[in-house]
């Protein structure tokens, strides 16, 4: 298509996918290059696109909940990570979780079989690559998706443009266990208060009771544990919503009795009464061949994972499919870097999408990608400038966030709390639900308004 410009993604990941596939609606041509399996990141395994490195859980599908809501938005944008994720979804209660291996490969095709999307598998080292280069001097774009785990040639290239040294924050993985290495004598199945919508003999976690004193001697072990040593130049940063299960031990005795670990609406079948802490396992494929350690990320060396968390009912002896890990996560200041439009203000026409922007989690990367995909296909189509969602909405108040100069820029996860206040009195039951509700024919009333800018058909 020699008379549109052209677009070239760097970095394959959930932004990455969602940016290019908007931007095919827009009959644009889009070149989305992958490193993988050229060369891999320390926390990816797999070649297939938008691979899910940590949880395999998309969160809430509770659409009172900000990230149910967002997951709304998206899918009424056409997301197709949302798709992607109802096509491999697995059982988590109210949570959206999927198969990963699955899902990877389902949003890989969807990349293989768009029209006016090529994908190419090489390493870009710099935002000065010739083919970067190229399309914008034919007045095309460049998308930056390459993810927190960019590789480092590629963060100092970012890093110079933007003449200060890039931020970053440790993000923990928690460790996966085969199923048939349980001892399903202690565990059991069940959801808090049969979330699930079951009874508690059919929930869809897998639970491990603890005693007190078994419980105790978790957190002993947990505190005196050996850890990850961190290089040298870097300073150790946790993002507050991912801090590793020791980070958390180390703030008191009950810390993880009082949350991630809270037994509350769970009842021991053995015992027939609510045990004191339980670590819970969410299954990580549709067969429910392994489990994942809910809460249980860590920066524990492997040794000291097998060891201590073999210390648990019911996982001792767990056989560890992928052991927990730490990485670095990098991101930019967006509000001092990024311009309303989301490109560079070092670099005009170089944009960046996902978590890099200061998103937090898969479900706000892959939005913020979608939303990129949206606002530059339709100004390099010639259709116009679409304005954003408004702030009440949660894909508003993210792109809001990403704006709003603070003395301590830090990601942010979708929560109402980015919203404006409701201004209106209201039991503090209600006000998910309203916020929610405001959200809704805020959204609805802004896609109709900007139809006949978005390309919303399939």
């Amino acid at each position: 298509m020699p008379n549109k410009p052209r677009v070239v993604i760097v970095g394959g990941g959930l932004a990455g996918c969602e940016c290019a596939l908007a931007l095919a609606r827009y009959e644009i041509p889009v070149t989305i290059v992958e490193q993988k399996p050229e060369r891999f990141s320390p926390a990816h395994r797999n070649a297939d696109l938008a691979e899910l490195v940590c949880s395999n859980s998309l969160r809430s599908a509770d659409p009172t909940a900000a990230v149910g809501e967002l997951k709304t938005e998206m899918t009424e944008l056409g997301s197709a990570v949302m798709d992607a994720a109802d096509e491999t979804r697995v059982p988590a209660g109210k949570a959206l979780a999927v198969d990963r291996e699955h899902f990877a490969a389902a949003m890989t095709r969807r990349i293989e079989d768009a029209p006016n999307v090529t994908l190419e598998r090489r390493h870009v080292p710099s935002l000065d690559e010739d083919t970067l280069q190229q399309a914008l001097d034919e007045g095309g774009a460049v998308v930056i998706a390459a993810g927190p785990l960019a590789s480092e040639s590629l963060s100092e290239s970012i890093a110079a443009a933007l003449g200060a040294e890039h931020l970053y924050f440790y993000d923990a993985i928690a460790p996966i266990v085969a199923a048939d290495s349980l001892n399903m004598d202690i565990c059991f199945r069940a959801s808090r208060y049969g979330a699930d919508g079951g009874d508690s003999e059919d929930g869809d976690y897998l639970n491990c009771p603890m005693t007190e004193t078994e419980y105790d001697h978790f957190v002993e072990a947990l505190l005196a544990g050996e850890k990850a040593p961190c290089r040298e130049f870097e300073k150790e940063i946790h993002f507050e919503g991912c801090m590793p299960v020791e980070a958390l031990a180390e703030r008191g005795r009950l810390t993880l009795a009082y949350g991630s670990f809270k037994p509350v609406g769970l009842v021991d079948p053995r015992t027939g009464e609510q045990p004191f802490a339980v670590i819970q396992l969410r299954a990580e494929n549709r067969e429910g061949g392994s489990y994942n350690l809910v809460g249980c990320q860590t920066k524990l060396t492997y040794p000291e994972q097998k060891r201590i968390f073999r210390l648990v009912p019911g996982l001792e002896n767990a056989e560890f499919e992928r052991m927990g890990s730490v990485h670095r996560n990098t991101f930019v200041n967006s509000p001092r870097v990024l311009s309303p439009r989301g490109d560079l203000l070092a670099r005009p026409g170089v944009y960046l999408a996902g978590q890099i922007t200061g998103v937090e989690g898969y479900v706000e990367s892959a939005a913020h990608g979608l939303w990129a995909g949206h606002s530059l296909g339709a100004r390099l189509a010639g259709l116009g400038e679409v304005a954003p969602p408004p702030e009440t909405t949660v894909l508003g108040a993210l792109l809001a966030h990403l704006q709003r100069e603070t003395k301590n820029f830090q990601p942010s996860n979708g929560n109402f709390g980015l919203t404006p206040a409701l201004n209106r009195r209201a039991p503090k039951r209600k006000r998910k639900e309203l916020y929610a509700q405001r959200a809704r024919e805020d959204y609805a009333a802004w896609l109709q308004a900007s139809s006949h800018i978005l390309r919303l058909g399939s």
